[in-house]
């Protein structure tokens, strides 16, 4: 188990807040927080992730013809060999 650090909680507008002690220092700009029972994790982001729709903006245009599909058609169903 790491390290424990006793931390106050404040409120920054509407939001409950809390200073991070630089031991505890995440690398990036950015984390995921999610809640497990009564406990709060935050974990940094991969950033070997990246902004997918970023990546997607950079992507030179297809120059294949993409198929049309029917939505109101229930897709073709896959068989088993």
């Amino acid at each position: 188990m790491s390290a424990e650090r006793h931390v106050k909680l404040f409120r920054n507008g509407r939001n409950q807040a809390v200073r991070i002690p630089v031991e505890f220092e995440l690398p990036g700009d950015e984390a995921v927080m999610h809640k497990d029972g009564d406990r709060l994790i935050i974990e940094p982001t991969d950033s070997r992730k990246g902004n997918i729709i970023e990546w997607l903006r950079q992507q030179d245009p297809l120059e294949e013809d993409v198929p049309e599909f029917d939505l109101d058609e229930p897709p073709p169903r896959s068989v088993d060999i």
